[in-house]
């Protein structure tokens, strides 16, 4: 496990935290509402891309900068934050202390938009961004040039693997307990939404019977056109053999340290990367026990007076923002084919980040 210390005076700013992968839904959640935080504690996340502000809009910018910047359509402005930003729970910090003339927020709390608003208390250096407002994941973002990490001393703790996603509790559920569709779902059908769109040309897809086809299908129909000859998609990963003969695109987990998308030894076909977890509930979505129960409701089992689940009102939505700011990413968007869902579907790049 490491600790980050402040790079001025080398008091410790968070408690010791291990590393793994950067949520799909980070920069996602749902607006005008207050939000739990974003990393399990003990935990922290690396954000490679440029993020934050400053901001500059894109008519200023370019297309060729913006594209260094990892942006290869128009949005209303592009990041000129740092890269390699590390985010952690708000828990989870140490010896920090905002600074009120930075606390700038939308209603309900702070969002970065001044920069970094929280300092050392050892020697007043900025040296990190709290962000708590409505639509925001809870967190605290540490600036890559104001912190230094270092081992914390602990024991080393084994680092999340493809083993971690055949556990019953990597397993994240469509359905909050009160009823609503999960945000994390939204944002991550979003994001699984955009890598479709390029990986299958624009083209109709059929979707595998079962999970997939049932939360999936409905805004999937609504993204990509119908009609002949549709690409043909498959479930696959650690121990869940691509079907065959192998779709023409599989739907395949991000790697919970790395991120990374997994593939089948040799195959270098088309894959749509989903948040571990939801691929995790996709493959293996659970079962109720059909013995009678005794004493306390099973984990996972709601109360017949909760509200009915959200599917019986309208579809899983998939995150216009996340679905935009991840199509915007891809370098296939510059194929004008695939510019009607940034300009169709996505988010109002009139607005505001």
């Amino acid at each position: 496990m490491d600790v980050f210390v402040c790079a001025g005076c080398g008091t410790e700013v968070t408690a010791p935290v291990s590393r793994v992968a950067l949520p799909v839904h980070t920069h996602h959640g749902g607006w005008e509402e207050l939000h739990p935080a974003l990393m399990e504690p003990s935990t922290y996340a690396v954000e490679p891309r440029p993020s934050g502000p400053p901001w500059r809009r894109w008519d200023e910018v370019g297309e060729e900068e913006a594209a260094r910047r990892g942006i290869y359509g128009p949005v209303f402005s592009v990041s000129f934050g740092a890269r390699n930003r590390i985010v952690i729970a708000p828990g989870d910090s140490r010896s920090l202390t905002l600074i009120p003339e930075r606390c700038d927020g939308y209603c309900r709390g702070v969002d970065g938009r001044s920069g970094p608003n929280l300092a050392c208390t050892g020697c007043g250096r900025a040296v990190a961004t709290r962000m708590d407002d409505c639509g925001l994941w809870q967190a605290v973002w540490l600036e890559p040039g104001e912190v230094v990490r270092r081992p914390s001393g602990l024991p080393a703790v084994a680092p999340p693997d493809w083993d971690d996603l055949r556990r019953a509790d990597h397993r994240v559920p469509p359905v909050e307990p009160d009823g609503r569709w999960s945000r994390r779902w939204e944002a991550a059908l979003g994001v699984a939404l955009a890598h479709l769109v390029v990986a299958t040309g624009d083209r109709p897809v059929t979707l595998p019977a079962g999970p997939v086809a049932e939360l999936f299908g409905p805004a999937v129909e609504r993204h990509l056109p119908p009609g002949p000859p549709p690409c043909s998609v498959g479930l696959a990963g650690p121990g869940v053999r691509p079907p065959l003969p192998r779709p023409d695109v599989l739907l395949v987990p991000r790697h919970p340290l790395t991120g990374e998308p997994w593939r089948p030894p040799g195959d270098e076909g088309p894959v749509v990367p989903l948040d571990s977890g939801v691929w995790a509930y996709l493959v293996r979505p659970g079962e109720t026990s059909p013995m009678p129960a005794t004493g306390v409701l099973p984990a996972g089992v709601l109360r017949d007076d909760y509200p009915p689940p959200p599917d019986s009102w309208y579809p899983l939505p998939a995150h216009a923002r996340a679905f935009d700011d991840t199509l915007v990413r891809l370098p296939g968007v510059r194929d004008p084919a695939l510019r009607r869902h940034h300009e169709a579907y996505g988010w109002d790049v009139a607005r505001t980040p």
